[in-house]
């Protein structure tokens, strides 16, 4: 074993492995862009994971003034993200058509980690289960978070120490689609009312808030840059492309915290 005065920056990083791991099948220039792009989305989605997986310790621990810190990580986490649209979008529809063959079924609907990160904020739908192996570490992954609260169960049951909530809504089968609930909007909408009494989860909820908001601009930004490289082809993978992108813009992890402003 090496002594951490042996270490390297390349050996840390592993960056051997890491530069090796781009394999373009084409002889095209561009093909690298679209793998980098896509890699790079993963690592920043594996970061996300981890602080949402810690959020949701802190939260169920009522530690709601230390969790501010790791949420802000995850929305600016999103935000780059959303900018590195803009690297792919400098390649044109001739560009992307010369090597998109090679992608064969692959799709980023297949993205275990894009899922994993909805299922962890609220957005669950075992559908998406299909597209993982039986039996293979991402499936189990997915499994466990569709069994277990969100960050938005887990914000709710926190809320209902202090603004109890109906039983259907803090005992629920964690592993279904989360619906908006009336109690749950009033009991948010008082703490808007009176956030100088409940800064805690005021501070809470514009947190959560903020994730929401940089994932539906991250969405929005996908639709844009799908539709001004392919139009409105069907996706590699045999999925709807835009259409389906489209379809998802209006999907919130933490509906309540949009419908109570309407009645403040």
């Amino acid at each position: 074993m090496s002594k951490s005065g042996d270490i390297t920056y390349g050996g840390y990083l592993a960056l051997d492995e890491l530069l090796a791991a781009q394999h373009p099948i084409s002889d095209q220039h561009d093909e690298l862009l679209f793998i980098v792009i896509h890699q790079t989305k993963e690592l920043w989605l594996k970061q996300a994971i981890a602080e949402l997986g810690q959020a949701k310790t802190l939260v169920a621990a009522n530690r709601l003034i230390e969790v501010h810190k790791i949420l802000s990580r995850v929305s600016r986490i999103q935000a780059v993200m959303t900018l590195s649209w803009d690297v792919l979008a400098t390649m044109t529809p001739a560009d992307y058509l010369k090597f998109r063959g090679v992608l064969g079924t692959s799709s980023g609907f297949q993205s275990a980690q894009f899922r994993l990160f909805e299922f962890l904020v609220g957005l669950k739908d075992g559908n998406h289960l299909k597209y993982q192996d039986e039996g293979s570490a991402p499936r189990a992954a997915l499994e466990q978070a569709l069994a277990n609260p969100s960050l938005w169960d887990e914000a709710n049951l926190a809320l209902h120490r202090e603004f109890p909530l109906p039983d259907h809504v803090v005992k629920r089968d964690w592993s279904q689609p989360y619906q908006p609930d009336p109690a749950v909007e009033e009991a948010w909408t008082q703490v808007y009312r009176a956030p100088e009494t409940h800064w805690k989860y005021y501070q809470l909820a514009e947190k959560l808030v903020d994730i929401d908001d940089a994932l539906a601009t991250w969405r929005h930004k996908h639709v844009v840059t799908v539709s001004r490289i392919i139009g409105s082809k069907r996706g590699t993978g045999g999925t709807a492309g835009v259409q389906y992108l489209e379809s998802t813009l209006s999907r919130r992890a933490f509906p309540e915290l949009w419908s109570l402003r309407t009645k403040l």
